[in-house]
């Protein structure tokens, strides 16, 4: 138990300690967020996936240019673009959290236990980031394809009970700058693992079979540095929940240790076992119904139904966009691996200026302006991005240019998302982690579409000029929505 274990409400909220804790969280988790999702295991993904490079020559310019030709990927007898396959790898993950995270939150507010689901995806993200490095060529490719997936259940998964904390433990006037502070520690500790990583990679490696090594090294580093700095938060953060009296005589599941038990006293290992699974199928039908519920109960406000309505819209793009920047600038302009590795760490360091500056702004304008604002220019980067052509002699420069506008953009939406949300939530309540799931849900199912989208356009058109481009209805139809939020500007900065 850790020391905050007993704390009452009172005394969690706005608490100096628990805060930090919570922020630090991102300085753990988000490292898999820049070194796994969008630098090092894409490229490292792409060159596995290529199988050579020719040369072509642009009479416009009067240049030759390489151009990678791709390994094709074989699933049921037919044959898949390595990129869409990866896109299409994302959306699988992405389903498994939609399914099982309102099982698991609803689980949690019956237990009372949410830092243990927290702590467990933590784990399983970590490992998976581990086992990344047994992922050596396309005779594994699957392998490789499959750890990404879990690791991606594990960050993903994590995140539902991660946000679910914010409201706990901050005050609506302190949540803007708490959210803005989490996502400042995370691009801080991915910028400085990535330039660790960097340096083994393009320093120390000698050759290209040992920028190979090194880069699984990296993966191994990114698994442990998750883990480790995440022990902080799990000593600090409360195990803060809702907890109910009517549980099973043991609960088996989540505690191995009754799994060998005799259960002599509690009427046989057959009775505890009928016990458990009643009791697990009626939270799974309770977490769906709950669902449900909270997503009716939700829209029927009307600031949150056109927050979450604009919400999903531009996650479809912003999470689509920034999953697959790093195989765009690979496939796309097939940009040096040095120098995509070095603008997507510019992008991190933008970013936190962008979350400091948009958490600033918001108390100026607002949260509702600052979102509109950030929509706007995700908007410029995907018609920019659409308009790139790998023959311009000037498209590495165009390509730098899209990369800052992005960066400026996307931890500020981020963070704004996260604390508006929060700020729109009924106060004091007990159904933090639900409200987070139906969020987090929303959110993934989002992603789901436009990764989804994104591969089928990668696979018809073979380029990913036409799927960033599709990604502008999205972010339009957000800018619309969120328009239409209506709050009322306080002296303690809780309007949106």
């Amino acid at each position: 138990m850790s020391e905050n274990e007993a704390l009452p409400p009172q005394n969690i909220k706005n608490n100096p300690k628990i805060m930090k804790a919570w922020a630090l969280y991102d300085w753990a988790n988000s490292v898999y967020s820049l070194v796994i999702t969008s630098t090092i295991f894409p490229i490292y993904y792409s060159i596995l996936t290529t199988a050579s490079e020719k040369s072509e020559y642009v009479k416009e310019t009067g240049q030759w240019i390489k151009v990678p030709v791709r390994h094709m990927i074989t699933i049921f007898g037919k044959e898949y673009q390595p990129d869409a396959i990866y896109g299409y790898s994302l959306t699988i993950s992405f389903l498994i959290v939609v399914l099982l995270s309102p099982f698991l939150s609803s689980l949690a507010d019956t237990i009372g236990n949410k830092k243990s689901f927290l702590q467990f995806f933590c784990y399983l993200g970590a490992t998976s980031c581990m086992g990344l490095a047994m992922f050596t060529g396309m005779e594994n490719v699957f392998l490789g394809l499959l750890f990404s997936i879990t690791a991606s259940v594990g960050f993903w998964g994590s995140l539902v009970f991660y946000n679910s904390f914010l409201p706990d433990i901050a005050t609506p006037d302190k949540q803007d700058a708490l959210s803005a502070k989490g996502y400042v520690y995370g691009y801080l500790g991915s910028v400085v693992l990535v330039i660790i990583c960097l340096l083994l990679i393009q320093v120390f490696a000698k050759d290209a079979e040992q920028a190979k090594m090194y880069t699984r090294i990296s993966f191994l580093l990114t698994g442990a540095w998750w883990f480790a700095f995440a022990q902080y938060t799990f000593k600090h953060l409360p195990q803060f929940g809702n907890i109910k009296e009517q549980l099973p005589k043991d609960l088996v599941l989540l505690n191995y240790k009754n799994i060998f038990k005799k259960h002599e006293e509690q009427g046989g290992v057959w009775e505890v076992l009928k016990d458990n699974v009643y009791f697990y199928v009626e939270i799974g039908r309770q977490s769906f119904r709950e669902l449900f519920k909270v997503g009716k109960t939700l829209f029927a406000d009307r600031n949150l139904k056109f927050f979450l309505s604009s919400f999903f819209f531009y996650s479809v793009g912003m999470q689509t966009i920034f999953l697959m920047a790093t195989l765009f600038g690979k496939s796309e302009i097939n940009l040096e691996q040095d120098r995509l590795i070095l603008t997507l760490l510019l992008i991190q360091i933008e970013a936190i200026i962008g979350a400091l500056v948009f958490s600033r702004l918001s108390r100026r304008i607002g949260n509702k302006n600052v979102i509109s604002i950030a929509i706007v220019l995700w908007i410029v980067a995907c018609l920019s991005a659409y308009f790139l052509n790998k023959e311009n002699p000037n498209v590495e420069y165009q390509f730098y240019g899209i990369a800052a506008i992005i960066g400026l953009v996307m931890g500020g939406l981020q963070a704004m998302s996260r604390s508006t949300y929060s700020k729109l939530l009924p106060e004091n309540s007990m159904d933090n982690t639900t409200f987070f799931s139906f969020y987090d849900v929303l959110e993934k199912i989002a992603i789901i579409i436009g990764t989804f989208i994104f591969a089928t356009m990668i696979e018809k058109y073979h380029n990913m000029r036409y799927a960033a481009l599709s990604m502008t209805l999205f972010f339009t139809i957000g800018l619309i929505l969120i328009r239409f939020l209506k709050l009322k500007v306080t002296t303690e900065n809780k309007a949106v």
